[in-house]
């Protein structure tokens, strides 16, 4: 068996009073789709969090890539040198920033050249179909548009971990029908591995190689 891709070791985390994880462990093997269900609370978003590196486990370690990015207290690997994609829940677009401003600023910040920058902006653009929305703010989108905005940013760096946090939970059901078929293709298309957490079950029938529940972390 190959070795896996994220590797999540005996983790717990605790927030003041409240343990959101306990001895967790998952292994995720590189191009695969793990989707985790569970109810509000049960430590799926924490788990998300750990692997990005926007929280340090408390106990346990984080390894990406066979090498190890967090351990008890502390991170090894600050988030932006992880190779990540993360899409929340809740978007997290710049309103002040334009569609390409959005998905530019990633490369950015990360000091790509403009003329590549460019060309990795228009591609991330094409695949999710919003090339013609470009030049409008977030404010300007439906639901639908924003989300495919806010996957745009999340691949234009070609991350090698994709991380969705509920990111068709606000949608109507027509509409999370078609972008659970557009997060299907982009999948395929790229083999990216993905950690993608939802409470809705017809989320990990489409897209998932494995479920997993979770239950009071």
């Amino acid at each position: 068996m190959s070795e896996p891709h994220v590797s999540v070791r005996h983790v717990t985390k605790e927030f003041g009073a409240h343990r959101a994880l306990t001895d967790m462990s998952l292994d995720v093997t590189a191009g695969e789709v793990v989707v985790i269900v569970g109810r509000s609370g049960c430590g799926k978003t924490t788990l998300l969090r750990l692997i990005a590196g926007l929280e340090v486990p408390d106990a346990g370690e984080v390894w990406l890539a066979g090498r190890q990015v967090a351990a008890a207290g502390r991170s090894l690997l600050v988030p932006h040198e992880r190779n990540i994609g993360f899409v929340f829940q809740d978007l997290a677009l710049w309103p002040h920033l334009t569609v390409r401003q959005n998905v530019e600023f990633v490369l950015e910040s990360g000091g790509m050249p403009k003329p590549e920058r460019t060309s990795r902006v228009q591609e991330a653009l094409a695949t999710v179909r919003v090339e013609e929305l470009a030049a409008r703010y977030p404010h300007e989108l439906s639901g639908g548009e924003q989300q495919r905005v806010a996957l745009a940013r999340a691949i234009v760096a070609r991350p090698a971990v994709l991380l969705m946090d509920e990111p068709l939970s606000s949608l109507d059901p027509d509409l999370r029908t078609t972008l659970r078929t557009e997060l299907l293709r982009v999948q395929r298309a790229s083999h990216v591995t993905m950690v993608y957490v939802t409470h809705d079950g017809e989320d990990a029938t489409v897209l998932a190689h494995r479920v997993i529940e979770m239950r009071g972390g």
